[in-house]
């Protein structure tokens, strides 16, 4: 197994159960906090069904609490102690090896990579099947996997938990803008940068969900689709009413945006929080989190906004059409 981040977590602990040894090879440890996940009593389920209101309500309360959370990420400060202790607690607690437990331990602030709630990842690795193996890999050899110890570790089969390449997204080479060139080549100059997370200069009527900074680090991401969702049925109404062809975000309005998204990420746990992530690109930008509430985020994308675009009527496209032949 190559990796313990957010996939690795949830298979080692079911591979090891058949396999008969596992290797784990970590480069950087992660932050794991308790997993308190409980199922939902009948006595709950039939407040829920009778009161509608009362769901909503929980709702609200675990929306809130989310929200509360994520202010110790946006001030990389003392809020993030309390979070440290709670993942060290539960590190002591399930690991008694002591070797085995400062391999375990991470160098960086809580949050800086991905925050990951497991209660048997710990306990998996404890088992006299499993290896953790922290030398890095510096070749795959047909019979085995090779660390800068000089071992050559034998295996039959690797499993990658590396991730994705979350800035590589496919269909951005598919997409073609008005001057003839495809999204990816846009960002592959710029970086992933977008209005709102929605739409892109230069690519009119293109509206995405879940763009460049909408992912979220501390609360669900369907509160922002939902806020996206919102804003993109605005601009098609906006369309329809006003007969428009097409709309395209203005450059100038593009890039004010993500300057201030780049001012607020500057001084995040997820920039300065002392560990190397996806979350950055490879100037050390931000591209993929939202570093501020999600609630201001809502409240942006309330209304379409259309001075922030180039309208284009449909009178005016029929006309160019013409005139082109």
């Amino acid at each position: 197994m190559i990796g313990t981040g957010a996939s690795a977590i949830q298979f080692v602990p079911v591979i090891r159960e058949e396999a008969e040894q596992v290797t784990v090879f970590q480069r950087t440890p992660p932050w794991v906090t308790p997993h308190r996940n409980r199922p939902i009593t009948d006595l709950e389920r039939a407040l829920y069904r009778r009161v509608p209101a009362a769901q909503k309500a929980v709702r609200g309360l675990v929306y809130s609490a989310r929200e509360m959370f994520v202010s110790g990420m946006l001030r990389n400060g003392k809020g993030l102690d309390k979070l440290e202790k709670l993942a060290r607690r539960h590190l002591n607690a399930k690991i008694t090896d002591p070797v085995l437990r400062a391999k375990l331990t991470p160098d960086y602030r809580p949050g800086c990579k991905r925050l990951l709630p497991s209660n048997d990842w710990y306990p998996a690795l404890q088992k006299a099947n499993v290896e953790v193996v922290t030398d890095a890999i510096t070749g795959i050899t047909p019979t085995g996997v090779c660390t800068a110890d000089g071992i050559e570790h034998e295996v039959d089969t690797i499993v990658f938990g590396t991730g994705f390449r979350v800035t590589d997204h496919p269909i951005a080479g598919k997409i073609v803008g008005a001057d003839g060139r495809t999204l990816g080549e846009h960002w592959a100059d710029t970086g992933m940068r977008a209005y709102l997370g929605t739409t892109v200069a230069g690519f009119p009527n293109l509206f995405m969900m879940a763009g460049p900074n909408t992912g979220i680090g501390h609360t669900s991401l369907v509160v922002m689709i939902e806020a996206q969702l919102r804003y993109v049925v605005g601009a098609l109404r906006t369309m329809r009413s006003r007969d428009l062809a097409s709309v395209d975000v203005r450059p100038e309005a593009m890039d004010r945006y993500n300057a201030e998204v780049q001012e607020k990420a500057a001084t995040t746990v997820w920039n300065v929080g002392g560990c190397a992530s996806w979350y950055l690109d490879s100037e050390g930008r931000n591209t993929t989190l939202w570093p501020d509430y999600t609630f201001r985020f809502r409240r942006l994308t309330r209304t379409f906004d259309p001075t922030a675009y180039e309208l284009v009527p449909a009178r005016r496209r029929v006309r160019d059409a013409l005139t082109a032949r």
